[in-house]
């Protein structure tokens, strides 16, 4: 009688392998793709309450206009008492998701227009990919206007076209 050992053989393993790695090969790039499609969505809603509250900040200090900073937006939660410095209108992540500190892989510029009478009525805002071709391919460009527009690739300006 013959002693059959029971379990798979080297060349069934090998082949279970090598159908796992040809699924990863197949998923891994539609991952990544979608990832970065994901974190383009966030920075587009990001920038529309970045808008929503920037009208907020100006109907609430129309001495001021709107706000100098991006932090100014933002607060430290709970926040009991809302400020010029810090109104608390947004999420703190998103009022210091600049350089160094990405929010959903996106970093956001502001840059308030030249106060007049002091009061301030212009503004832009940018919304780059931290890593591009990996946490995001598209720019973002905002301004007073509330029409976020993009770029295919590199930083998005007010000639850039609108987000249907």
């Amino acid at each position: 009688m013959r002693n059959r050992q029971k379990g798979f053989s080297l060349i069934e393993l090998l082949i279970v392998v090598a159908i796992i790695l040809i699924i990863a090969a197949i998923a891994i790039p539609n991952l990544l793709r979608s990832k970065m499609a994901a974190n383009e969505s966030s920075a587009v809603g990001s920038m529309r309450t970045i808008n929503t509250a920037e009208v907020s900040y100006a109907t609430a200090y129309p001495a001021t206009g709107f706000s100098t900073t991006l932090a100014q937006l933002g607060g430290v939660a709970p926040c009991a008492v809302a400020a010029p410095a810090n109104a608390c209108l947004i999420d703190n992540t998103l009022a210091l998701a600049v350089a160094g500190a990405p929010k959903s892989g996106y970093f956001f510029t502001y840059t308030p227009g030249a106060a007049v009478g002091g009061v301030t009525n212009v503004y832009t805002l940018l919304g780059t990919p931290s890593v591009a071709g990996t946490t995001g391919q598209r720019g973002f460009f905002t301004d007073q206007t509330g029409v976020i527009r993009y770029a295919i690739s590199g930083a998005a300006s007010v000639a850039s076209s609108p987000i249907q």
